[in-house]
């Protein structure tokens, strides 16, 4: 009895690591692909960050004359505004 207890063990103490490794890939895969959605005050809905709204928001830079900046670190005016430049320019991709 103590050897099948030794071995049954031993397998799973060499088997766990492989099944931690699993479950990070996947925590990984998940966060990878997490929809970044942000939410317009004025228009009272959300605008997915996607490439195209990525496209569309180096265009609004660009019509401004601004060097690019991370969204993340635009201030609540400067997001306000792009938020109504992009309202009214829905085709821009």
């Amino acid at each position: 009895m103590r050897k099948y207890l030794g071995a049954m063990l031993l397998s799973s103490v060499l088997v766990m690591p492989a099944v931690v490794r699993a479950d990070d890939e996947h925590h990984d895969e998940h966060h990878a692909n997490r929809v970044h959605r942000y939410y317009d005050a004025d228009r009272r809905d959300y605008h997915e960050w996607n490439e195209a709204e990525e496209r569309a928001y180096r265009h609004w830079l660009e019509e401004r004359h601004e060097h690019y900046r991370d969204w993340g670190r635009m201030n609540r005016d400067q997001q306000r505004d792009y938020w109504r430049w992009r309202h009214e320019h829905p085709d821009v991709r």
